[in-house]
């Protein structure tokens, strides 16, 4: 088989695919590839090429000319000149999509290269499972426009599922249950299509051991297995230091140094599959040396390898993969916590100004547990002259005032079904 025949038949599968609509823009993926080379990425198996097929197919029924090529298959990832054989195949006008590009020899000097001599022609819309693709070399820096993509929403996840959102109470109930299934289970598309519980299991299990395989230990040059130990470790702890990392793995017979460590965090960080949090601080020692709080890509990943479902840590994570979707890209997300060990989960920052806070509880009906997410609030907020907060919990939607703090509380599926 020729290599342009291997092309063709990647734009026959794009324009097959069946495919359930996501919430992207895709007008706005074609309109801003006329200006910049459009940069998709996100964990591996969360729909990236999906999202490419999608816009594979609009294009095509605007008539416009479009080809579609996805680079990791075993057939031409090894090819030295792939990309310049693309181009010769497809030409110097139109939209080309490169799904996983980051698998293709001088990846990042092809696209400065051919973004520079063939702006206004071809627009370059790429993808990778690896975020290396949106921090690339001095020469791309300021040509490309990322875009970040999850796994599905509870919103989509409702649609997948074919679940309707009605005010009623036996409307609230099901959607109630469902959220059940997205925190335990997770927003991978594949996951939620997939009927039996069994087989979610197995496919969640395969993406952890694919994403820790080909974009962490190959990527780190770490041993697999050190690296799928670290993955455990991470799901299993709310809080990530190097330090008490490197106990642990001493503690299990495991010899590596600190600074690997440091690497399999940044690499795990890279390809989505966690993502650490730091200390809302102003100053730089502060944030380095206290620990971040880890969150997982995606919750199913919780159960699938750790046999539990702690509700507490998957509302909470559920509620920042949804601040990564919403937030704009000059707002930062950190936790807070004073010396008196009063708490805020997510502090939302612009520069070095507090601009929003958010507690996430599962149960707020006992004394105690309201006491401290409502004074770990109210003294965030004085502390940045905020006069306002959020608590979203399991079920309670009210507003009262705290030692003059208005603080609004809101039921998780509501705020996650709230308008972006």
């Amino acid at each position: 088989m020729g290599i342009e025949q291997v092309f063709e038949e990647w734009c026959i599968y794009a324009q097959k695919k069946e495919l359930k609509e996501r919430e992207a823009d895709l007008a706005r993926l074609e309109a801003n590839s006329k200006l910049k080379i459009v940069a998709v990425t996100g964990i591996r198996r969360s729909g990236k090429s999906s999202l490419l097929h999608l816009l594979y197919q609009r294009l095509k029924k605007e008539d416009k000319p479009v080809g579609y090529i996805h680079i990791e298959d075993s057939r031409i990832r090894n090819e030295k000149n792939v990309l310049d054989e693309i181009l010769k195949w497809f030409g110097d006008s139109g939209y080309l999509l490169l799904d996983e590009i980051t698998y293709a020899n001088d990846w990042e000097g092809w696209l400065a290269r051919n973004h520079e001599m063939l702006k206004g022609k071809l627009h370059l819309i790429v993808s990778s499972s690896r975020g290396k693709l949106i921090t690339p070399i001095k020469p791309l820096r300021g040509r490309m426009l990322p875009f970040e993509l999850y796994p599905l929403s509870f919103n989509e996840f409702l649609k997948f599922s074919s679940i309707p959102v009605e005010k009623t109470t036996a409307g609230i109930g099901k959607v109630e249950r469902a959220l059940n299934d997205y925190l335990k289970y997770g927003g991978f598309p594949e996951v939620v299509l997939e009927e039996n519980k069994t087989e979610k299991i197995n496919l969640l299990n395969s993406y952890f051991k694919d994403i820790l395989g080909l974009d962490v230990a190959e990527v780190s040059g770490e041993n697999v297995t050190t690296v799928e130990l670290f993955g455990k470790y991470i799901i299993d702890a709310p809080y990530f230091s190097a330090s008490q990392c490197l106990k642990f793995f001493k503690s299990v017979g495991y010899k590596i140094g600190k600074q690997s460590i440091l690497y399999l965090e940044k690499f795990s960080q890279e390809a989505y599959l966690f993502h650490f949090v730091p200390i809302f601080s102003y100053t730089i020692k502060d944030r380095s040396q206290y620990p971040r709080k880890a969150y997982i890509g995606d919750t199913g990943f919780m159960y699938a390898i750790s046999g539990r479902t702690d509700l507490g840590r998957l509302f909470e994570n559920s509620v920042f993969i949804e601040l990564k979707r919403r937030l704009p890209k000059n707002q930062e997300i950190n936790y807070w916590k004073n010396k008196a060990g009063r708490e805020a989960d997510f502090v939302i920052r612009e520069g070095l100004k507090a601009k929003q806070i958010i507690q996430v509880v599962y149960g707020i009906e006992e004394n105690k547990t309201k006491e401290r997410e409502i004074q770990g609030l109210v003294e965030c907020a004085k502390e940045n002259n905020l006069k306002e907060g959020l608590i979203i919990n399991k079920d309670i939607s009210k507003i009262e005032t705290v030692e003059g703090i208005k603080i609004r509380y809101v039921s998780l599926w509501e705020w996650l079904l709230e308008t972006k």
